[in-house]
């Protein structure tokens, strides 16, 4: 797998790809390219109405947001090597256009950050032809695993995990957060 924002082919080839292409109408004008993994929806993952089962959708973002954090450099034996864990507390899925298995989307995941103790993850599930199929808003935070409370400053703990913290809209570039 290609760990990577700028497209390097027409389109993804399989699930799993980290992609670009469709990424740029998602930005604007002007904006950056949201971090976007391209996936393939499998027969299985479809219900009798012969499209996406809802609760894949769920699945598909935390594959997104987990493959972001992964490129930013922050591996899962990280977070609990630090005694920490991202949570999710409230999450809103628009259900816009259906999927049917074979189609191939790209998923978009953005962080967006507050001042408190949880910030926003954004993402969208588009067809490669643009067409928009879900639209997915979560707030997390990250959890100290030994009090069982949020952090009060999240993005401290994701700059200091992270070799490339701008993926995660921290500013910042490569080997800017390590030494």
């Amino acid at each position: 797998m290609r760990e990577s924002r700028r497209p390097t082919r027409p389109a993804p080839t399989g699930s799993g790809e980290i992609v670009a292409e469709v990424a740029g109408a998602a930005a604007g004008a002007g904006g950056a390219e949201p971090f976007t993994v391209g996936i393939t929806v499998r027969g299985y993952e479809t219900d009798t109405q012969g499209h996406l089962n809802q609760s894949v959708y769920l699945q598909y973002a935390e594959h997104a947001r987990w493959t972001l954090l992964q490129a930013s450099g922050i591996r899962q034996s990280d977070l609990v090597d630090k005694r920490v864990g991202p949570v999710t507390v409230e999450t809103t899925i628009r259900y816009l256009r259906e999927l049917r298995a074979g189609d191939e989307v790209a998923v978009s995941c953005e962080f967006v950050w507050g001042e408190g103790r949880t910030f926003r993850v954004e993402q969208t599930v588009r067809k490669l032809d643009g067409t928009v199929s879900a639209e997915i808003s979560a707030v997390g935070g990250l959890l100290d695993l030994t009090e069982r409370k949020l952090l009060k400053d999240p993005r401290e703990v994701f700059r200091e995990l992270a070799d490339d913290p701008s993926l995660l809209g921290l500013g910042g570039g490569p080997g800017s957060a390590r030494g």
